[in-house]
């Protein structure tokens, strides 16, 4: 399982994020409400969490960065135990193992008496908000009645992946802070850094990382680039073995199947997306629409409750019936 983003001191998303940070912190000209922006894997939860660290009074450790702090920390300490007083944090909930699908009203709703108490150990009050595009709207109006009143020792830390499809009002009370994706070669020396793999192994996961810190790190730590393995053979290989593939999907059964299933599902959508993209123009329509089907597919097994093996099933299936097509159209070209 890959490693919280509250328990992440080493990992600096963007240094020029945090310097903006701290130079508003130490100036006194903090704003209340920030929003993270940039896409998802960035390290945007990351930064929300060093910067909630320092704002609750940990000691600061400069060799992590501007906002780097050491995890013995006491303050750190509370936050990675998610015990600390005057941190509060909105995430979708997980309900019998399933992830809601937002953030509900009710959950929004605990903001106002949150931020209506004074700080019982430190200097401010921080909420999280990871990510803000999971508001539904009723919840999306409840936290716009904190920004239009901005708590007197109140921080908003909000993460988005998508920040146009914030609400207008919400967006005009924030200030934003930009986290771009990041280049090959800083991912490739991050895996190296933290992971004991290979140049080689460092290189490749870099470029499926897609500019991820959070991709790179999940990525390099084994079970995720197993399943990359396995899916780049899938999509490029002849007819997938029915006794590998029934052993595969006894491994999404369990607490830990879903798990499984996701990264492995990822992987092959990945791996469906870049054949389509390596066709010849004009000739890549089958696998774009293979590509499109599995994007939904995760979801659609979630939502519906379906079961993963049968998933994988038609999944592999499916992308039998493009591989023969695709085959049948190169021999076609080829006459």
């Amino acid at each position: 399982m890959s490693e919280h983003p509250r328990d992440r001191f080493d990992l600096q998303p963007s240094p020029d994020a945090e310097r903006a940070f701290e130079d508003a912190r130490t100036r006194g000209r903090l704003h209340h409400a920030w929003l993270l922006c940039g896409p998802e894997g960035v390290g945007k939860a990351t930064f929300a969490y060093r910067a909630a660290r320092r704002l609750l009074g940990a000691a600061p450790d400069p060799s992590r960065g501007p906002l780097g702090s050491r995890p013995d920390d006491p303050v750190c300490r509370l936050i990675s135990a998610q015990s600390h007083p005057d941190l509060l944090v909105l995430e979708r909930l997980v309900d019998g193992g399933k992830t809601k699908k937002s953030i509900s009203v009710d959950q929004a709703r605990d903001l106002p008496e949150f931020f209506s108490k004074s700080p019982s150990q430190a200097q401010a009050r921080v909420a999280i908000i990871d990510a803000a595009d999971d508001l539904n709207l009723n919840a999306a109006n409840a936290l716009l009645k904190i920004l239009e009143e901005p708590p007197e020792h109140g921080v908003l830390l909000m993460v988005t992946h998508a920040p146009g499809r914030l609400l207008a009002t919400i967006r005009s009370r924030c200030r934003r802070l930009a986290f771009p994706v990041w280049s090959q070669d800083a991912l490739r020396r991050l895996v190296l850094d933290r992971s004991d793999v290979d140049e080689d192994e460092a290189e490749r996961i870099a470029a499926m990382a897609a500019g991820s810190p959070g991709a790179a790190l999940a990525l390099s730590g084994g079970p995720a680039l197993d399943a990359d393995r396995l899916a780049c053979r899938w999509v490029k290989d002849g007819a997938v073995d029915r006794a590998e593939q029934q052993k595969i999907a006894d491994t999404f059964r369990g607490p830990e199947g879903q798990g499984r299933f996701d990264t492995l599902m990822d992987r092959l959508i990945a791996a469906v997306k870049a054949q389509a993209l390596n066709q010849p123009p004009g000739q890549g329509s089958d696998w774009a629409d293979l590509w499109s089907r599995l994007s939904e597919l995760p979801d659609r097994t979630a939502g519906l409750n379906l079961d993963r093996g049968d998933a994988l099933a038609g999944a592999l299936a499916d992308l039998a019936r493009v591989k023969i097509n695709s085959r049948a159209m190169g021999r076609g070209r080829a006459a």
